[in-house]
């Protein structure tokens, strides 16, 4: 009979068992980090759904008048007269005036036909001689609406009002940045009313965003409709050919209608409907109406030799 088998000891040594005991943690270390680093459970959309609302970029920056130098300086560009010359086919305001006149260059067709071109559109305006009806260049429209924008701090989202805003020097510039139907303007005069529907617009390309300009002198804002606060309120020299009386009537209708505390009221170049009261009446009025003065601003331009003169209000009044 075969003697019974003795059971086989295992012998673990002890560098063994501690390189054992090593793996097991990392092995450990590793499970935990992953899971504490899963993600969370969230409800809330994903992100590429997640609207944000962010003031562009609207004022000329530094690097963007270097940019210009170095563009003038690597093309050797130098101011020259503007002379009349040969090639381009130069021909002044009155010259083409003269054409439209005669030549019927307003419109191809000889008599009116169901087209767009038959609707009126005064050759001065084709010419664009408004652009001379406002005492500075053209192109300071553009100085205006950066200062006002950054100094409001608008987005796209927000609604602006402008009390005479003529041909659009200014509100060009707003109607293109806001979102369709935020721009409202009051207007009195027709020709500028007439430049700013038949020409500026469509001429850049800005009719689908609807603009509210509405014809009128006696500062009634019923037609621009309730509901909404207004970011911005401006002026850009207006009340100073108009009575402090109805000024005063204005501004009285517009302050409800105004964002309160970040909402802003801008009137350009003085504000006598305000200094002829004198000061302590002036800040009794306002407040009155629950406005109240920020302060003075200057506002150089980029183009020529010139700054305008701005006085800030706000409501503060809930």
């Amino acid at each position: 009979m075969a003697p019974s088998s003795s059971p086989r000891t295992v012998v673990i040594t002890v560098p063994a068992l501690i390189l054992s005991v090593a793996c097991a943690v990392i092995f450990l270390f590793f499970l935990m980090s992953s899971l504490s680093y899963s993600s969370p459970s969230c409800s809330c959309p994903p992100r590429s759904t997640v609207q944000t609302s962010r003031q562009q970029q609207i004022s000329t920056t530094a690097e963007d008048i270097q940019w210009v130098k170095t563009q003038i300086e690597v093309n050797g560009l130098h101011m020259q007269d503007n002379v009349l010359r040969k090639g381009i086919n130069p021909r002044t305001r009155a010259q083409q005036l003269q054409d439209l006149i005669q030549y019927k260059g307003i419109s191809h067709y000889e008599k009116e036909a169901k087209n767009h071109t038959s609707l009126p559109c005064p050759g001065e305006l084709l010419v664009e001689e408004h652009h001379s009806n406002y005492g500075e260049p053209w192109a300071g429209g553009r100085d205006v609406f950066e200062f006002l924008a950054e100094s409001s701090q608008i987005t796209p989202e927000s609604r602006i009002l402008e009390i005479g805003c003529g041909t659009l020097r200014v509100g060009l510039h707003f109607i293109q940045y806001l979102n369709p139907e935020h721009f409202h303007c009051l207007e009195r005069d027709e020709l500028s009313l007439m430049a700013a529907f038949r020409y500026e617009l469509p001429a850049h390309g800005l009719l689908q965003k609807r603009p509210l300009i509405v014809k009128g002198e006696d500062m009634d804002f019923e037609r621009f409709g309730s509901g909404f606060d207004y970011d911005l309120i401006y002026a850009s020299a207006v009340f100073l050919h108009m009575p402090d009386k109805l000024v005063w009537v204005g501004l009285e209708r517009l302050v409800g209608r105004l964002k309160p505390l970040d909402g802003r009221i801008f009137v350009s170049h003085n504000v006598k409907f305000c200094s002829r009261l004198g000061g302590d009446e002036c800040s009794k009025r306002l407040k009155s109406l629950g406005l109240e003065y920020m302060g003075k601003h200057t506002h150089d331009s980029l183009l020529f030799n010139h700054y305008e003169i701005w006085f800030e209000f706000r409501r503060f009044k809930v």
